[in-house]
């Protein structure tokens, strides 16, 4: 009996039966040959034939398929389509099944491979040189089957990418933004927008206001034409509507909070929610969520082309038990955030993941946080491409910014404590008492009449 798995080849043809978006996942992973079942064979055939055709995928569409190529009785007629269908519940884990199908198929090209050395090897009217060859031919086959190569390249071919990324970087940028704009003309200035493939860790303590900013970067990037996807773990997804709401119009957050609005506050609200509508953007509120969960549904957001950017509010509330024992908070934190950085890569999206800080940093002058204040793990200042800590000195009872000289109130200021491609520094915005809006930041009147010169 040859290595296969035969199950989660199942598996993976009755997910590309019951969801449209599953096929994508797998169609440059898997070939017919790769799967073990003669009938799984024809049926993968049929549809990649039929996806690179832009043809429907369904159990009636699939039958009509078999039918035209004539193999519909060969794999067992259409119970056995109706019966693939109902093996799983959903595409959720086909990528892995993919991977392990993958994995069966090398190693069965190995065990036939190896016998038919060993039978060579064995055959004295054969010359060992030639065998040879044919053992460097199956090692340089599996080894290209299973991809180590695919990132390996030389100077040339990386010179030829790396003028070509430069090349779309220059198409795309508008007013020096290369990424995706934050809404903030200084912290554009600053980071060039919100960069693919970037880890971005905006971190901050409790009530400084995180998330109002999460919600800000997230408006600003779906009213710039890009996909967003906000995974929220701490707060519920109409709470988030609500500060989406107060940020879009003239409400009064505490009577919107209470029930009290006037009516040109509800009209207000009903024409920001149209004009919200509109935007592109998804939110996960599930309570329980995993940075496994997370890729997954953000790589099936990005087949739908619905993923541009990737908010994750917050770090430190993401489900990270794993069946591996003996691991501290620490290492888990650590791996949390390695998964969130290859997401990144992976997708080739910005993706920016909240964090808290710890109360360390509440015994600086003025509360003003530094980059060793990030909670529970030095693995988020490594992995993060980007580091920006919020700070609002009004709550620290400061009148005066110590660095700028700028009166406090309503001033917040976003601390980009590392940039790994660009300079760090500070980057101030407005905002109002509530937290709901947030805009670029005008110095007072009386400041500027002060320090005219």
């Amino acid at each position: 009996m040859q290595p296969h798995a035969s199950e989660l080849e199942e598996a993976i043809i009755g997910a590309c039966l019951i969801e449209q978006e599953a096929l994508p996942l797998v169609a440059d992973k898997l070939r017919p040959e790769m799967f073990y079942d003669d009938h799984h064979q024809l049926i993968f055939a049929a549809l990649i034939a039929m996806y690179q055709a832009n043809k429907k995928i369904d159990i009636l569409t699939v039958k009509e398929e078999l039918t035209r190529r004539g193999v519909l009785e060969k794999i067992g007629g259409p119970y056995t389509i109706v019966q693939l269908s109902s093996r799983v519940a959903s595409s959720a884990h086909i990528e892995y099944h993919a991977q392990i199908v993958h994995q069966k198929y090398l190693a069965r090209e190995a065990v036939v491979g190896f016998n038919k050395l060993l039978t060579c090897a064995m055959d004295e009217t054969i010359d060992i040189d030639d065998t040879l060859i044919d053992a460097h031919n199956l090692l340089d086959r599996l080894e290209g089957e299973s991809g180590h190569h695919d990132h390996i390249r030389c100077m040339d071919t990386l010179m030829t990418d790396t003028l070509k990324e430069a090349e779309l970087r220059i198409a795309k940028s508008v007013n020096g933004v290369t990424g995706i704009p934050t809404g903030l003309t200084e912290l554009d200035q600053t980071t060039g927008g919100l960069q693919d493939s970037d880890l971005i860790v905006i971190a901050a303590r409790p009530s400084v206001g995180k998330t109002a900013f999460a919600l800000h970067l997230a408006r600003s990037a779906a009213m710039a034409g890009n996909a967003v996807a906000v995974y929220s773990l701490e707060m519920q997804g109409e709470r988030l509507a609500d500060r989406w709401l107060a940020a879009a119009s003239n409400i009064n957050p505490y009577r919107w909070r209470n029930g009290i609005p006037t009516l040109q506050e509800m009209e207000n609200a009903h024409t920001a929610a149209s004009e919200l509508s509109g935007l592109p953007i998804y939110v996960d509120d599930s309570t329980s969520v995993s940075m496994d969960h997370i890729r997954s549904s953000a790589r099936l957001l990005k087949s739908r082309n619905q993923c541009d950017a990737i908010i994750i509010d917050y770090l430190q509330l993401c489900d990270m038990t794993t069946k591996q024992a003996n691991r501290n908070r620490e290492q888990e934190v650590a791996q949390a955030t390695r998964k969130a950085k290859l997401l990144a890569k992976e997708l080739h999206i910005p993706v920016v993941l909240l964090s808290q800080l710890n109360r360390e940093s509440e015994n600086r002058p003025g509360g003003r946080p530094e980059l060793a204040h990030l909670r529970e793990s030095g693995a988020i200042e490594q992995d993060a491409d980007v580091v920006m800590l919020l700070y609002r000195p009004a709550m620290q009872r400061v009148v005066t910014d110590r660095e700028s000289g700028y009166p406090t109130e309503g001033l917040g200021v976003v601390i980009v404590a590392k940039q790994r491609n660009g300079e760090t520094g500070n980057v101030y915005f407005g905002h109002n008492p509530s937290m709901t809006k947030i805009y670029d930041y005008v110095p007072p009147l009386e400041y500027l009449e002060k320090h005219a010169k």
